[in-house]
């Protein structure tokens, strides 16, 4: 809908006011740490390797930091590695919005008790796994600039998309192109072999339904909230189910 943020624009929006470059480090070498470890420790055969590489490189990360957690994730880096178990863990905002955090911990006691003070100081609180995750469901995204929108509907048929939505915002002209998770790298050599520029490739959460937000205040503590709990060190990724229009967007991080 023309003026009106969904949770993806929402997060596009909230990075270019407040990205925090040393968490973006600490997220990419975790996610880094995890790929190598859930499968074979070489990019060319682990497509979530391949894609925490890339977005790494992408945020300027040295290549050094690269290869230690590539290490580290298959276990022969000398200076050991704490096990880090990914976590997902769910909760609710002020006007019962629904809110989905995935976490890389390696100590979920602590973690679970940190996003239960972040929650409960502003308007929130922590629920028990599956309170508000049926509310969601997972698809493989890829991000592209610069489309013609005849091609991409022939390509993203034959890359196996489900759909896509076009972006146009102040920064980037583009689209956003769904598809199930464990189709995603074929998506994205089908998008590349076409001639689309795909800049992201992500496992994101969707929801089935959202609430409208209209009341500044709510706004604001909703995106207090967002921001306290994406600032814990531990978190990687926070999925809500709100939306609102631009003009609030923008008043309330304003």
């Amino acid at each position: 809908m023309a003026g009106h943020s969904k949770w993806a624009n929402i997060k596009r929006q909230k990075a270019r006011v407040d990205a925090v470059k040393g968490k973006t480090f600490t997220q990419l070498s975790r996610a880094i740490i995890v790929a190598a470890r859930s499968g074979i420790p070489d990019p060319e055969g682990n497509f979530q390797l391949r894609t925490a590489i890339e977005k790494a490189k992408a945020a300027g990360i040295p290549n050094d930091n690269i290869d230690r957690a590539i290490a580290k994730g298959a276990g022969t880096w000398d200076g050991g590695s704490a096990q880090l178990e990914a976590i997902r863990y769910e909760g609710y905002g002020s006007g019962g919005v629904a809110i989905l955090i995935e976490a890389l911990t390696d100590n979920r006691n602590r973690t679970a008790a940190d996003l239960r003070v972040a929650f409960s100081k502003r308007g929130g609180n922590l629920g028990e796994t599956g309170c508000v995750g049926w509310m969601f469901e997972q698809k493989g995204v890829c991000i592209l600039e610069g489309i013609q929108e005849d091609e991409l509907l022939e390509a993203s048929v034959e890359g196996g998309a489900e759909y896509y939505e076009l972006i146009a915002d102040e920064d980037v002209e583009g689209a956003e192109v769904f598809t199930e998770v464990g189709n995603l790298e074929i998506l994205q050599k089908t998008l590349k072999a076409k001639g689309f520029d795909v800049t992201d490739v992500e496992v994101r959460w969707i929801p089935n339904n959202t609430v409208e937000v209209t009341d500044i205040e709510l706004a604001r503590s909703l995106l207090k909230l967002i921001d306290a709990l994406e600032g814990l060190d531990d978190v990687q990724n926070v999925t809500a189910n709100f939306e609102m229009s631009d003009e609030l967007m923008t008043m309330s991080v304003a």
